[in-house]
């Protein structure tokens, strides 16, 4: 993919640790006859990707029309066409997966180091009873669920992807009775990547289904993640007649599965590799050039003062 390639192709012009800790503290960006071709080639595609984004604020009504986005000025959404474009061409996941959307802090692109998203998703298949939420063993499931994706990798690789292991809990699944959200966070390694990858999922049940929240950031990240949970919770809301406590048993559906198929992935085992995509890669510029970081800044300061 031309985009990888040449996101890759900048990360081997990096400076290493040590030379970035000779640079001074007042260091400024380079200027043009400083910057490489490929530097420049990099510049000009991140201008163009940062502007086509459609950022949205405000009430948005999700494609699915069973609930409802109240983004604040402290974030913004993207549209699902928008979002596969971030979660292929810029973070390097597989083409395919279908989301209602995505939800960014609002002073950072998709393309900055410092950045991190929220997918989301809706799951249609009945009502999830959480009768058991009780009786569920999170240690056996993290067993179980390491050894599907150790299953899947050798498909991965073969698809031109790097191969996933699921380090352990970032944080134990927990389930909310009050509010019927169930939270649980998964630590990753993607390939060699010495920077694991951090997705903190959250299933908000409805009445004929489920919200699915998917955080997608870097271990290192957890507490400014953990610290947005709360808000970006109140921003997704059920639609009248959709809600958990809306359920009629005489005419509704119940789902097949609880509330420990979610957290395993009800369909890990048919769906393969496809399964294993739902774990987001963040890819991570930590070693990228500094020029190309405040570039980066510097788009983003002049894409809010021209709105």
């Amino acid at each position: 993919m031309k985009i990888v390639a040449l996101m890759t192709s900048v990360l081997l012009l990096s400076y290493s640790p040590l030379s970035l800790a000779n640079e001074t503290a007042d260091a400024q960006t380079p200027t043009e006859a400083e910057i490489t071709a490929q530097e420049q080639e990099y510049r000009q595609w991140a201008q163009e990707f940062v502007d086509s984004l459609n950022y949205q604020q405000g009430e948005i009504s999700l494609p699915n029309g069973v609930a409802t986005l109240n983004v604040p000025e402290s974030f913004y959404y993207l549209s699902p066409e928008d979002t596969q474009r971030v979660l292929v061409e810029a973070w390097g996941n597989p083409p395919g997966g279908q989301t209602l959307g995505m939800l960014f802090p609002s002073d950072v692109t998709p393309l900055d180091d410092a950045s991190w998203g929220v997918t989301i998703e809706y799951e249609e298949d009945g009502y999830v009873s959480d009768e058991n939420a009780s009786e569920i063993d999170y240690a056996d499931l993290l067993e179980q669920m390491q050894e599907d994706t150790r299953e899947v990798n050798p498909e991965r690789v073969e698809a031109g992807y790097q191969p996933i292991e699921l380090v352990g809990w970032a944080a134990t699944p927990h389930y909310n009775e009050a509010s019927h959200k169930l939270y649980w966070a998964q630590e990753l390694q993607f390939g060699d990547d010495p920077y694991h990858t951090l997705n903190y999922n959250i299933r908000v049940l409805g009445r004929q289904g489920v919200l699915v929240l998917n955080f997608i950031a870097g271990m290192h990240q957890l507490p400014e993640i953990e610290a947005n949970l709360d808000t970006v919770l109140d921003m997704a809301q059920f639609d009248d007649g959709h809600r958990y406590s809306d359920f009629d048993p005489e005419v509704d559906t119940v789902a097949a599965y609880g509330l420990g198929a979610l957290v395993a992935g009800k369909a890990a085992a048919k769906a393969g590799f496809f399964a294993a995509a739902l774990l987001f890669l963040k890819k991570f510029g930590v070693i990228i050039l500094a020029g190309l970081a405040a570039i980066g800044g510097k788009l983003w300061k002049s894409r809010k003062s021209d709105t």
